[in-house]
């Protein structure tokens, strides 16, 4: 894992500007590696803790939703397409189907809506055109609020502890209650020590407008999701909306959970309900393999060891000009094998032009990365320019090592030489392509 609080001192020691580039802030937004689980799943989590949830289950196939449908009864139910993304209501499906949260009126609807989510992706504002795969739906009954809430419960790193958002405005966008009407958002800081009293709870209930004969039902539920939030490790519980209902009983419509990562070693069963087909396949396979990566939209692939420098290097490519392609950090190992899939994960876009390597040895030598590069790049036959900066122990063998392998790396040790050079080999080749022909690489050029 890393954490962004490195990469400021990593880079001002490495003498990198910082620089607030697309590259940058795409690779801070991705790089906290919360879980997220799918709705049905948060729903029998919630169940778990006595906490009221419309009845509903999750099915694979249509022959399930139809039986699932039926076995709910009435003919008032909502299937909703199980993909980790926002705006699944407002998304549409690559077969044409619009919307992933559908109202339903019968188990004959609820096969037919899941025959046409099921096996499609659904593409909506998170997901980017290429969408992503709807494996399940979640069927439910249908319940009328007569009141609607948002609450959430979140850890606040300004207080470095936990906060319960809450607002009357439940429902909707939060993030559009809290840019059009911020008056209706309330946060309410939390003692750790202390925990979420009575007193908070029933305040909180009070405030945002539930009836009097559902108070301490509320109460209760806001208590009951804070234990999960302890107890479970989680970053995040948002419960939008949390009603009540026009028979005055309190449900959590639809929640959305987030654990740390970091107490994955004592939520086995929490993490066992990761879903990777939702995740990037490349991030997913990086992970696999001990790699912390993340792929953007630039031609100059990056192979660092260490969160801050790979930051720093980034920074510097982007202020030579240059596009970063990924984010990659093969941390404090560096080994000939990770070397290898990084390697792999970086070749494997098509746009990559030039690759900048870019390693302190300190644990693993200087010239034993460099065997390992030099072995990489033999073995898979590698045609575009890299650029290589070992810094540390043994780092003249390594430099010479490099020099004398034939190889179409370049062994550059001051950090914006090194980024200059990957930026112009990497256009070159970019031009090359174009024109369809060869080109031969120095260091002069």
């Amino acid at each position: 894992m890393f954490k962004l609080a490195r990469s400021r001192p990593f880079a001002a020691a490495f003498k990198a500007p910082l620089v607030n580039s697309p590259s940058r802030l795409a690779v801070v937004a991705q790089q906290k590696r919360a879980l997220s689980i799918h709705e049905y799943l948060s729903a029998d989590l919630l169940r778990k803790y006595d906490i009221g949830v419309p009845k509903g289950s999750v099915a694979t196939t249509a022959a399930e939703a139809e039986a699932i449908a039926k076995d709910i009864g009435g003919d008032d139910m909502v299937i909703k397409a199980q993909v980790l993304a926002g705006g699944r209501g407002k998304g549409t499906f690559d077969n044409g189907l619009k919307g992933g949260v559908r109202v339903i009126y019968s188990p004959t609807e609820a096969r037919m809506f899941a025959d046409q989510m099921i096996g499609h992706k659904l593409v909506t504002k998170q997901t980017g055109a290429q969408g992503r795969l709807c494996n399940s739906v979640y069927i439910c009954e249908r319940k009328f609020a007569r009141r609607e809430f948002y609450l959430a419960i979140l850890m606040d790193r300004a207080s470095q502890g936990p906060v319960i958002v809450s607002s009357s405005q439940g429902g909707m966008d939060i993030e559009t209650v809290a840019k059009e009407s911020p008056s209706a958002i309330t946060t309410t800081y939390i003692d750790i020590h202390k925990g979420v009293t009575d007193d908070i709870a029933r305040k909180i209930s009070v405030d945002l407008g539930f009836s009097e004969q559902c108070i301490e039902d509320a109460k209760d539920t806001i208590q009951k999701l804070y234990k999960i939030f302890m107890e479970k490790d989680a970053t995040q519980i948002e419960i939008n909306p949390l009603s009540e209902t026009s028979d005055h009983q309190v449900l959590a419509m639809d929640a959305k959970l987030g654990f740390d990562d970091n107490a994955e070693f004592r939520q086995g069963d929490i993490f066992s309900w990761r879903d990777t087909t939702q995740e990037d396949a490349e991030e997913v396979a990086a992970a696999e393999s001990g790699l912390n990566f993340i792929k953007l939209g630039g031609d100059i692939g990056c192979l660092v060891n260490g969160a801050g420098l790979a930051m720093a290097t980034m920074d510097i490519i982007k202020l030579n000009g240059g596009e970063p392609a990924n984010f990659l950090d093969v941390g404090g190992g560096a080994t000939p094998q990770a070397i290898k899939e990084a390697f792999t994960l970086i070749t494997s876009d098509p746009k990559v032009t030039a690759i900048f390597v870019n390693i302190f040895g300190g644990i693993v030598r200087c010239d034993a990365i460099a065997k390992g590069l030099i072995s990489t790049v033999e073995s898979m036959n590698l045609r575009i320019p890299i650029i290589a900066r070992l810094q540390g122990t043994n780092m003249e063998a390594a430099h010479q090592l490099i020099n004398e392998s034939g190889m179409k790396i370049f062994s550059i040790d001051d950090l914006q030489s090194a980024a200059e050079k990957a930026v112009t080999f990497s256009k070159l080749v970019k031009s090359a392509r174009e024109m369809d022909v060869g080109v031969e690489f120095s260091l002069g050029i």
